[in-house]
């Protein structure tokens, strides 16, 4: 068939001194009090720990040492991020930032822009998030009404975003916004750099089932920004929105928000000699290999400096039906009390409740499997 694609993987070696960076963030990790075991923890907030992990060098790995960063390489990067996920250690605070947002600063930014503000996220204290979903467009990311106007030399931005993670305690967002009156879907579309405490500005929180905010909708009424806030050339705001999405699919967090349930589930199998528990356990272990080998393959590929986006896709949608499976397929073996304070059951209960969000957020199922579809040639 024509112009279909596979699953592309490259030989890569792992960066030298590998063993001695997973020992520096375990040490981190363990210098701080309750800095592990917590669930989806790449969404629980530390201001304080991401400022040790800045302090570190852990943070900004691959960005260049002139604006505060490590010069270090994508599978640098991942070990870090496998190290502190697995370990379940609060790094939301500074992960969007980290993970999107200076990329696209380094890319598209002016050279002040640069210097304000990245120096300031490799250090874990300057926090980002992202504007792009709208109150009734679903996941159709093209549906942008937010309008930004030209206005003499600066623009005006109206309009809402929802879904906004991590809006209430972030610096800075990078918003998508329809520049050009009267385009339609992809076209028309600019990116945005906006200092969240401009006037006019408004951020409101949506709370989870579990009490945990971390969602926000964000409304803009007349927000009056300088020219260069516009990132990129104008009308170029979809390429640069789908790119960043490729860099928010491709990490290993797309498997490894419930694997420290899977952690308290071997210690309980070890414990019990439970003989489902034991099979579970495994099961879980093995799709997690297989889901963490196709992750480093789009981590080395990266790190040659390619764009697996296909690749990306694909593990972000089996990675999510592997992380929500987990509280439902051990609470099923194990029938756990969820009102006791067993850590076993305190996380399946905590993860039967937000794990339902974990394939919406980078894309939801259907968008996922259209774009893996187009990348295999099939429609």
């Amino acid at each position: 068939m024509s112009g279909v694609q596979t699953f592309l993987t490259k030989p890569f070696a792992m960066p030298a001194g590998a063993a001695t960076l997973r020992t520096r963030v375990g040490e981190v990790i363990a210098a701080h009090a309750g800095a592990a075991g917590r669930a989806n923890c790449w969404q629980v907030n530390d201001p304080a720990f991401s400022r040790a992990l800045g302090a570190a060098g852990l943070i900004g790995i691959t960005l260049p040492r002139g604006y505060g960063g490590h010069d270090g390489d994508a599978l640098e990067r991942y070990i870090v991020l496998e190290e502190l996920l697995a370990a379940g250690a609060p790094v939301g605070a500074h992960w969007i930032a980290d993970r999107q947002t200076a990329p696209l600063l380094l890319r598209h930014a002016t050279e002040a822009q640069k210097r304000r503000w990245i120096p300031g996220i490799a250090a874990g204290e300057i926090y980002g998030c992202i504007g792009l979903s709208e109150p009734g467009a679903g996941s159709d990311l093209a549906a942008v009404r937010s309008s930004a106007r030209r206005d003499g030399e600066g623009w005006v931005l109206s309009g809402q975003k929802i879904w906004t993670t991590n809006a209430h305690i972030a610096h800075i967002m990078i918003g998508l916004f329809r520049s050009e009156p009267g385009s339609q879907r992809n076209a028309g579309l600019s990116q945005f750099l906006i200092p969240l405490d401009t006037l006019g500005i408004t951020i409101r929180p949506i709370v989870n089932l579990t009490g945990e905010h971390d969602f926000n909708e964000v409304f803009f009424d007349e927000v009056r920004l300088p020219g260069d806030a516009l990132l990129g050339m104008e009308g170029e705001g979809w390429a640069q929105a789908t790119a960043e999405l490729s860099l928010e699919r491709s990490g290993p967090e797309r498997y490894l928000s419930s694997m420290v349930l899977v952690t308290e589930l071997v210690r309980h199998a070890a414990a019990t000699g439970h003989t489902a528990a034991v099979a579970l356990a495994g099961r879980f272990v093995s799709e997690a290999w297989t889901l963490r080998q196709m992750s480093l393959a789009v981590a080395g590929r990266m790190a040659l400096g390619e764009d697996p986006s296909l690749e990306a896709t694909i593990v972000k949608d089996l990675g999510n039906s592997f992380e929500q499976a987990i509280p439902q397929l051990v609470q099923q073996v194990l029938d756990l009390d969820l009102a006791s304070d067993d850590p076993l059951a305190v996380l399946t209960g905590q993860l039967l409740q937000v794990s339902p969000s974990f394939s919406l957020r980078g894309g939801t199922r259907e968008i996922l499997r259209g774009i893996v579809a187009r990348g295999l040639g099939l429609r």
